[in-house]
C-alpha cells in the first residue's frame, strides 16, 4: 500500500492504548471501561484493522486516562491478546500485554438472583477465570457470554 492509502490517527499526549483486541470486540472494551460517550474522554476506535499478526484487530486510544489493574484484569476476559500501552508526552512510557488472573474478585455481579452477593449481604463478588468463562465462587454460577453487563457500576 501506499502512504496515501494509509488512515492516519494521531498520537496521543498521555493516556493508554489498547492494541491487538480481537476484531469486533472494541465496543465491549469500551463498555467494560465505562466508555459510553457521555463524558469528556477522548477517545479513537479503530475496528476490524488490518494486522500482520491477527489478519484483522481493533484498537482503542484513551487519551488523559491510564488503565488501572482491575480494569486490565476484566479486560482480559474478552481481549486475551490486547497490548496495553501507557503513553506520556506522546512517548510509550509502559508496554504490556494483558495476563487473565486466576481470580475477579469485586469488579463483576453474579446473574444469580439466589446468589448470596446479589443480596444486601456485606460479601464481595469472586469469580473464578475458567478457559471458557467465569464461575461464581458462591453459587458456582457459569457465567460464558455477555460478561461487560456484569461489571459493578461502583
Amino acid at each position: 500500500m501506499s502512504s496515501d492509502q494509509h488512515l492516519r490517527v494521531s498520537k496521543i499526549q498521555d493516556g493508554t492504548v489498547i492494541d491487538h483486541i480481537r476484531a469486533g470486540q472494541a465496543l465491549k472494551v469500551l463498555r467494560i471501561l465505562g466508555i459510553d460517550g457521555t463524558n469528556d474522554e477522548q477517545v479513537t476506535v479503530g475496528m476490524n484493522v488490518s494486522s500482520d499478526r491477527h489478519g484483522r484487530k481493533d484498537i482503542v486510544k484513551i487519551e488523559g486516562r491510564e488503565l488501572n489493574q482491575d480494569e486490565v484484569d476484566v479486560l482480559s476476559l474478552i481481549a486475551p491478546n490486547a497490548t496495553i500501552n501507557i503513553v506520556r508526552n506522546y512517548e510509550v512510557a509502559e508496554k504490556r500485554r494483558v495476563d487473565r488472573p486466576e481470580v475477579v474478585e469485586g469488579v463483576l455481579s453474579c446473574p444469580n438472583p439466589n446468589c448470596i452477593t446479589a443480596n444486601d449481604e456485606p460479601v464481595s463478588s469472586r469469580f473464578e477465570v475458567l478457559d471458557d468463562g467465569m464461575r461464581c465462587r458462591y453459587c458456582e454460577q457459569i457465567v460464558s457470554e455477555d460478561i461487560p453487563s456484569l461489571i459493578d457500576p461502583e
